[in-house]
């Protein structure tokens, strides 16, 4: 079985003032779309950045999750912290992930501006920032998934197999 990280940022979630739907919503994206095993390995924690450093750290570090995905926190307001946890845990930061997703998001919600989700690598894991809504994890993940399954494999990870529902991905051709 492969371990994903599935990290949920929020301060009342995390404090049980209302359900995570977010994490769950991830978790629903990658069944429909992973055909190789794998099993969730959910986090929750508030808006704090030792918090999310360390839940970061423990997923790629002791519990190996070649693919780790936050959700929540990517916003302007103060308490929104993510990118800066994921930043000071990632060995490399890929840009074009949080380029990509903003681009997308920006067709449909013209304050996708103020989005600052990112992707980077520690060791052999890649972090990806989602936001924090629901209904956007489908479309970020979605708009990023192509360079998702090749990232792992040159991080060292497993080649991941993938349902006919899966977006499109790409493997470039070895000679």
């Amino acid at each position: 079985m492969i371990p994903i990280g599935i990290v949920t940022i929020s301060d009342r979630a995390s404090s049980g003032v209302y359900e995570d739907k977010s994490g769950p919503a991830i978790q629903a994206v990658l069944t429909r779309w992973l055909a190789s095993p794998w099993t969730p390995v959910p986090r929750l924690v508030p808006d704090d950045q030792p918090a999310i450093e360390a839940a970061l750290r423990e997923l790629a570090d002791e519990v190996q999750c070649p693919i780790i995905v936050t959700t929540g926190g990517t916003g302007p307001a103060p308490r929104d912290v993510t990118p800066e946890a994921t930043t000071a845990v990632c060995d490399r930061i890929l840009p074009g992930f949080g380029e990509q997703m903003r681009a997308v998001s920006l067709r449909t919600v013209p304050t996708a501006i103020l989005s600052r989700q990112l992707a980077g690598t520690r060791g052999r894991s890649l972090i990806i920032n989602l936001p924090g809504k629901p209904a956007a994890i489908d479309e970020c993940l979605g708009a990023i998934w192509s360079a998702i399954p090749y990232c792992v494999e040159l991080l060292g990870g497993p080649k991941l197999q993938f349902t006919a529902n899966a977006p499109a991905y790409h493997r470039p051709a070895t000679s």
